[in-house]
């Protein structure tokens, strides 16, 4: 890609010396840094994911652990986590049970739904709530353990343990359809839910909701020092799981290890910074090929990770001879959350390419046509992300179109024109998501309430063309 550093640019006070010339002693513990780091970095990717989304809301809400934020309208192009959902209202509860066990509190399906999960700081499933979830829309009241808990879970709880003593649960309240009301219904189900300690569950609190609609959320992975700045603090708070345990002396190479604090010197830094940018560009490379097979043979739709990714990530890496890192990295360089039971509450394909195999460019005009009897039960959506940083495109009036968009306009026969462009071609602007001249971009397409006509491919989705305005 045209924006990828170069050797050249990355700066003379990082490189590394050459297998060819003789190495010293130092030049070898140069090396050892800069290769472990490339490989801290892709193993580090989906817990540095979780913790840049709670430093986002510390930054910008000026929340903590224990709390929730949420968006009080659906987001815009200020909501700059990872391909996030611009058609549902979205709600995020941070948890931390060093000082004890959380209580996450779901309400009935009535007069709403939620559809949601909860994850673990490395984002593992531990398991789904909603309808598509364990409490099955009746409303129930999960209980988070930390690591090790012995004591007797209550009556009436649904016990989550985790391995790790942070994590967060993304929830989507969804929307009848895009009209003031019925997001405004969406928001006031949203705030029905609960979260509070177990040793306060006599007496709860009053729940408080942060907003970020009003703010810059930003947690784009930076991959630079940052990136290890961010993995000390992880490193700092959670314990070794024996999975990981491999990565101990590896992180001690860059200076990260526990209860000593990360102060690399000017030439370490650099060279962290180095492998940083060498780890997107492997991860870039890696990406450009991830999304094979496609889910429609013939097209360029894919489901948006591996299928050992999904079934790690969903099992808790439960298969003893698999462990994807590379997998389960690239996954969370461009999305954030896993669902504990695929393609129940919602399923997504992704395409990075146009029908004839080339970059979609925001200069460009590009039409996606989505037949009649779309397979869902809830709506669909599809929305345009920047295939630089995976985030919505900045400064865009809006990011998406969906069935629950107001004023969205269908063919007789029901199929429905999506544009994709820098303006708006003649009598689609209701249909139109605009996209930036100056970079290219990336479309997501949800499926919320699934059919099995989907999964049976009974219903196809064509690709995303280019469409030649005349």
């Amino acid at each position: 890609m045209s924006d990828m550093p170069t050797q050249e640019s990355r700066g003379a006070s990082a490189s590394i010396p050459s297998a060819a010339s003789a190495p010293s002693p130092n030049d070898l513990a140069e090396r050892m840094i800069h290769r472990r780091a490339v490989e801290a970095v892709i193993w580090g990717v989906p817990a540095v994911n979780t913790e840049l989304m709670y430093q986002a809301m510390v930054r910008e809400t000026k929340g903590g652990w224990n709390q929730i934020v949420y968006w009080s309208r659906l987001s815009d192009w200020k909501n700059q986590t990872l391909t996030p959902n611009p058609d549902a209202i979205y709600v995020m509860p941070f948890f931390n049970t060093k000082d004890g066990p959380m209580v996450l509190e779901i309400p009935p399906a009535e007069g709403g739904s939620i559809t949601g999960t909860v994850d673990d700081c490395w984002q593992t499933a531990m398991e789904d709530v909603g309808p598509a979830g364990v409490d099955q829309g009746k409303g129930g009241k999960y209980l988070i353990t930390p690591p090790g808990y012995a004591e007797k879970i209550p009556d009436g709880y649904i016990h989550l343990p985790s391995d790790n003593y942070q994590g967060y649960a993304l929830l989507r309240s969804i929307l009848k359809s895009g009209s003031a009301a019925d997001v405004a219904q969406a928001v006031a189900y949203a705030r029905r839910i609960r979260f509070y300690p177990l040793s306060a569950a006599a007496n709860p609190p009053a729940q408080t909701f942060l907003d970020a609609s009003d703010v810059v959320f930003d947690a784009t992975i930076p991959y630079d020092l940052r990136f290890f700045e961010s993995l000390d603090r992880v490193v700092q708070t959670e314990p070794w799981l024996a999975r990981d345990r491999v990565m101990i002396d590896v992180l001690r190479t860059l200076g990260i290890q526990k209860a000593s604090p990360f102060k690399p010197d000017a030439r370490t830094a650099a060279i962290l910074a180095d492998a940083a940018r060498e780890a997107r560009d492997w991860l870039e490379t890696h990406y450009e090929t991830a999304f094979t097979p496609p889910f429609y043979e013939g097209t360029q739709w894919a489901l948006p990770a591996s299928r050992e990714a999904l079934d790690g990530l969903q099992s808790n890496f439960a298969n003893p001879d698999s462990y994807p890192v590379d997998a389960r990295g690239l996954t969370y360089t461009y999305a954030f959350f896993c669902p504990k039971h695929g393609g129940k509450g919602s399923y997504y394909l992704m395409a990075i390419r146009d029908g004839g195999g080339q970059p979609m460019r925001g200069a460009e005009t590009y039409r996606l046509h989505v037949p009649p009897g779309v397979p869902v039960t809830q709506y669909w959506s599809a929305t345009a992300y920047d295939r630089r940083t995976h985030a919505l495109i900045r400064d865009m009036a809006w990011p998406s179109r969906s069935s629950n968009t107001p004023g969205l306009k269908a063919s007789p026969d029901g199929s429905v024109d999506i544009w994709f462009g820098p303006k708006a071609p003649a009598g689609g602007e209701a249909n139109w998501i605009p996209t930036n001249p100056k970079g290219d971009f990336e479309v997501l397409f949800r499926f919320y309430g699934p059919e099995p006509a989907l999964f049976q491919k009974a219903w196809k989705l064509p690709d995303v063309e280019r469409y030649v305005v005349h």
